[in-house]
């Protein structure tokens, strides 16, 4: 089953979203505002009323002024009675509708243009306040990007500036990436005092049981023991390797290089011949070019791991089969049509081998460490039960995963999946 990259919708920025906040409560205080004074403004006009100047007009009596319940308009038209109310009336509402019409045209423009301004000024003031933020999510991409896990975790923020919520984030984040750096210093260190601690005590005592062993008095007894002792030696030996190459294959790789799944597969089995031959196990394999990108020791210890539990978990009385495959996939998008619309190429090693019945539910426990199928822990166990487990580690730091599911008949089929070359030298590039 194909991965199928997934296409995000763009988001829009913080700094975005706080100058739209800020422009729309800007413009909706300006819209309340202009409302308010222009419900003040026609109320002031009703209330006030008209107010109508009479000029002087010229009678035959100078003294007796101008006539009653008459007004005269800036024309010099004389009104009277209801002429005059209706003039009066007219006059009222063509002024209110003048400066109604100015109230809300011109302050609506100048709303618009101080809404424009003020928004753009937000966004000033948005990026001046998020500036530290993005120190903060630079210095963390920083550290995610490196090639491997435990690489740029000497990197701080140290960001400098008020004491606020933004200083306590950097220096809360700067507090975790102490912490894990020493931790990871701590798992570097135990890695290599492991490595010569456990490692030394085992070779000398091999070298005892060996010189006892061969010692031209020791008796067939002795002999005996010292052939149990070195197969316990010899496991203790593969757990202990066993268990450093999990610990370093848990983290990124940080050298790669092109390989090729299909030299990988035809040296492994020459490898495990002599074992397969041992155990009476047919070994055939199918290669095909299968260019993939990584560490090629340990893409050499993925597949010899899987050989090697397909020949050891097999039918137990010999005269069972083994059959390793690779390949290259170039239907990316899983559709089945191979037209690459979708997904990234991969190569695939797939091993298939003879065996005992494996229950589906059993599965996942065959991927965690010292996990073995049934309860057997004995000295005479077949491994450490770290085989599948370094498998899934070695897949995954890669860029890959890997699968198995029961064969019918008894036995399992194990499947890892690796990008491609190209592939896998562009996510090279951009893992986390």
């Amino acid at each position: 089953m194909t991965r199928r990259r997934q296409v995000l919708p763009r988001r829009i920025s913080l700094r975005a979203r706080l100058t739209l906040i800020y422009g729309g409560l800007f413009l909706a205080a300006g819209v309340v505002l202009l409302g308010v004074t222009y419900a003040l403004f026609n109320q002031q006009l009703a209330g006030g009323g008209l107010k109508i100047y009479a000029r002087n007009v010229k009678t035959d009596d100078p003294a007796s002024g101008p006539p009653r319940n008459q007004v005269i308009t800036g024309d010099g038209e004389v009104l009277t009675d209801e002429s005059a109310q209706k003039w009066v009336k007219d006059e009222r509402d063509r002024l209110n509708a003048a400066a109604t019409t100015s109230l809300i045209t011109q302050g609506g423009l100048a709303l618009l243009v101080v809404g424009g301004a003020a928004a753009g000024f937000g966004w000033l003031a948005a990026g001046r306040v998020l500036a530290p933020l993005h120190r903060v999510t630079d210095t963390a991409r920083r550290i995610a990007s490196a090639p491997a896990a435990d690489r740029g975790l000497h990197e701080r923020i140290a960001l400098r500036g008020p004491d606020d919520e933004v200083k306590d984030l950097a220096d809360t984040f700067d507090t975790m990436v102490e912490r894990l750096d020493r931790s990871f210093d701590g798992q570097r260190r135990f890695v290599a005092n492991a490595s010569h601690e456990l490692r030394t005590p085992l070779t000398l005592g091999r070298a005892l049981v060996e010189v006892a062993m061969h010692r031209r008095t020791a008796s067939e007894d002795v002999k005996q023991l010292g052939e149990n002792l070195l197969e316990i030696n010899a496991r203790h030996e593969r757990l202990i390797t066993g268990l450093l190459l999990l610990a370093s294959s848990e983290n990124e790789i940080t050298e790669r290089a092109p390989v090729d799944l299909s030299d990988v597969v035809d040296h492994v089995v020459g490898q495990t011949a002599r074992e397969a031959e041992a155990a009476a196990i047919t070994v055939t394999q199918e290669t095909a070019p299968a260019l993939t990108t990584g560490d090629a020791l340990l893409l050499e210890r993925l597949v010899h791991n899987l050989v090697e539990n397909g020949i050891r978990h097999n039918t137990p009385d010999g005269g069972g089969w083994v059959r390793v495959a690779c390949r290259a996939r170039d239907d990316d998008d899983g559709d089945g049509d191979g037209d690459g619309d979708g997904g990234r190429a991969e190569v695939e090693v797939e091993v298939d081998n003879t065996g005992p019945a494996v229950p589906p539910y059993e599965l996942p426990a065959l991927f965690e460490p010292f996990r073995r199928l049934g309860t057997d822990r004995l000295v005479t166990a077949k491994g450490a039960g770290l085989g599948l487990s370094i498998v899934r580690s070695i897949a995954r730091a890669h860029g890959g995963d890997v699968t198995a599911r029961p064969r019918e008949g008894g036995g399992l089929t194990v499947t890892v999946t690796l990008p491609a070359h190209a592939e896998a030298a562009e996510m090279a590039d951009e893992a986390p």
